[in-house]
């Protein structure tokens, strides 16, 4: 069975919406870290024509998840789904291969360990 991680970063405000809409889907854990960040706009809230000499870093969060590879799919529906406002700031989506899953307490890989 293939595994890929999806790492997404994005605003807070519709994280409770998104956790509820991505266990639908069996999503069996989530890990959710508080970070400082900017995109192509230095963190100012609108792309503007001048250069930026500053970047301002916005408060965001973190979402990994480990899945099934057959998952991606609607997982990735569910994300944009949930997280869009249509503003700058919504956030990004990275989606990479796993090779191997270890449940270090039982040393269970791959399938496993991710349930």
């Amino acid at each position: 069975m293939e595994f890929v991680r999806v790492e997404i970063i994005t605003a807070a405000t519709k994280l409770n919406g998104f956790k509820k809409a991505i266990a639908k889907l069996g999503v069996t854990g989530m890990t959710v870290s508080q970070v400082m960040g900017c995109g192509v706009q230095k963190g100012t809230m609108e792309y503007e024509d001048e250069i930026h000499e500053d970047i301002e870093l916005i408060p965001k969060q973190m979402i990994m998840m480990v899945m099934e590879k057959d998952k991606l799919k609607k997982v990735l529906d569910v994300i944009k789904k949930e997280l869009y406002t249509g503003h700058i700031g919504d956030g990004k989506i990275f989606v990479s291969e796993i090779t191997n899953i270890i449940r270090i307490r039982t040393g269970e890989e791959d399938e496993d360990a991710l349930h």
